[in-house]
């Protein structure tokens, strides 16, 4: 590891590096140029003050904070300045020959089936088809092209064997008195939080703090009280366009009202004209050129979010932002610090010569079943697709990429798994081992939710208020806890069912369940 100020060091030329990639600068000079035209009073003794004067009172101050703490909230921790690239990606040598092993497990299911069905991966749309498409853009769930020969690539409980299947090969199996006394399905030794680390993490959910999504009054506070205030707080925040600020807010639970603007804060989204061009661009590439991958997403959409009574009336917008998203490149950048690394292909007959070697799709990520189900949500908030599609891209390049790709990282899919199996096992001992007994693993049941982050298991605006606490905390523990709470509200069904099918019918239907009571009482109310 670094030492603090060598390290600080290092992520302040980070940050600037990255700010200097983006339009920041460019927007800030330009106004800087305007504003000096207009003045004849320019010192160069009182040119400091007067920039930190310019940017206070123009806003920029604010805009480049909040630019700042985006970066602070995405990139890494930063490494030793001798460690190999790779480290900053996973830090365990056998996590990224796992998730190296899944990759071409995936792209070898992409490839056979563009062989089998004699599709290309890419082509270019002749013109009456691009004058077709353009048409009927906002209107694409109408069209009903045959998807029957095309299956998902791979869907989560493919997805969880590999996870199970995940083992250490430096540690040694024998030690009884170490993590082998973990009786889960995950088997990998790494560290999770307990119920009093999850407490001082997400003390603001404590019983004793009001919380948006909590009907019941308290000898604490009246609900009715409470909303007024938060509402009040929430709209000062929005004025001081402080992202930090919006953060911290969050995390007691957003007005409905304010959601959409306070998530956009958070996720440092503007509506700068070029955010709005970028997103013209990535629909014109789509017109121009059909992908194999384009109808992996158009038969995920059908499968999921078309079916599900919340979502199936935003099957065009679904489309838009998913068909966009696989060609939005700058999605590439994530890599630096996700374990996965971008699919390859190669251009017809250069198999193998890397200077033909393309990445493919142009994202770097192909869907899976239910992907879609990440965006179907948002789609309550947001009725413009370009502001739907960056709230939808920071979202993903920030959260959702943990939940299927193979790492040691907190939030990731791993270690959430193994946070999981591991409060079952401490504090409904009793439920997890007669589950376990029954060949019915709580794991196989609530991964589905985890890796979806319960996108289509819960009611819409439970499902939001849960992404509030994940947007607040910044972290997807939340899900873990959450995935054993809902265990926890059934334990006394679930330890009559003598099967993997009656545990998963007990658990079938979430809609009507509350989120932040089942959080409160599992994190507060439970005995340690």
């Amino acid at each position: 590891m670094l030492d603090e100020e060598t390290g600080v060091s290092v992520r302040i030329a980070e940050i600037i590096q990255k700010l200097q990639g983006s339009g920041l600068p460019s927007h800030l000079e330009q106004q800087a140029r305007w504003k000096c035209l207009h003045r004849t009073d320019i010192r160069l003794e009182s040119l400091k003050e007067d920039v930190k004067e310019f940017l206070k009172k123009t806003g920029w101050e604010k805009k480049l904070q909040n630019a700042v703490y985006r970066e602070l909230n995405v990139l890494p921790p930063p490494g030793h300045p001798a460690a190999p690239p790779e480290h900053l990606k996973e830090p365990l040598t056998y996590m990224r020959k796992a998730q190296a092993s899944w990759e071409k497990r995936v792209l070898k299911s992409l490839n056979s089936m563009c062989t089998e069905l004699s599709i290309p991966l890419a082509r270019k749309r002749p013109i009456d088809e691009q004058r077709e498409l353009l048409s009927k853009w906002n209107e694409m769930g109408t069209d009903e092209p045959d998807l029957s020969r095309f299956r998902p690539v791979y869907a989560p409980k493919d997805f969880l064997e590999v996870l199970i299947n995940l083992r250490n090969p430096n540690y040694d199996t024998n030690d009884q008195l170490g993590f082998k006394s973990h009786l889960g399905l995950i088997q990998v030794p790494l560290h999770v939080k307990d119920l009093l680390e999850l407490k001082e993490a997400f003390a603001e959910l404590s019983l004793n703090i009001g919380q948006l999504g909590i009907d019941d009054a308290t000898h604490v506070f009246s609900v009715e009280v409470f909303e007024s205030e938060h509402v009040r707080i929430g709209k000062k925040v929005l004025a001081e366009q402080d992202s930090a600020a919006a953060q911290q807010y969050i995390r007691q639970g957003c007005p409905t009202g304010l959601r959409a603007d306070l998530w956009a804060l958070i996720l440092n989204v503007t509506n700068h004209p070029e955010a709005t061009l970028y997103y013209e661009q990535l629909k014109s590439n789509v017109i121009q050129h059909d992908l194999l991958v384009d109808s992996l997403i158009y038969k995920d959409v059908k499968l999921t979010a078309s079916n599900d009574d919340y979502y199936f009336v935003f099957e065009d917008y679904l489309y838009q932002v998913l068909l966009c998203f696989s060609r939005d490149t700058s999605v590439l950048e994530h890599f630096t610090y996700n374990s996965a690394s971008p699919p390859k292909s190669y251009i017809r007959g250069k198999l193998g010569n890397e200077e033909y070697a393309v990445v493919y799709p142009p994202n770097g990520m192909i869907p899976f079943h239910g992907f879609s189900m990440y965006v179907a949500p948002l789609c309550f908030l947001y009725h413009e697709p370009s502001k739907l599609y960056q709230v939808f891209h920071e979202m993903y390049v920030r959260y959702f990429f943990r939940l299927h790709s193979i790492s040691s990282h907190s939030s990731g899919i791993v270690s959430l798994c193994l946070l999981f199996e591991t409060l079952l096992q401490t504090h409904l001992p009793q439920l997890f081992c007669h589950l376990r007994e029954i060949g019915a693993q709580a794991l196989r049941i609530s991964f589905k939710w985890m890796v979806r982050a319960f996108s289509g298991y819960l009611a819409t605006d439970q499902l939001l208020l849960l992404w509030d606490r994940i947007l607040g905390y910044n972290s997807l523990e939340i899900l873990s806890v959450l995935a054993a709470a809902v265990f926890a509200f059934r334990a006394e069904n679930l330890m009559e069912v003598t099967s993997l099918a009656a545990a998963e019918a007990v658990l079938a239907d979430l809609s009507t369940l509350k989120v932040m009571p089942l959080l409160q009482i599992f994190l507060f109310a439970t005995v340690t």
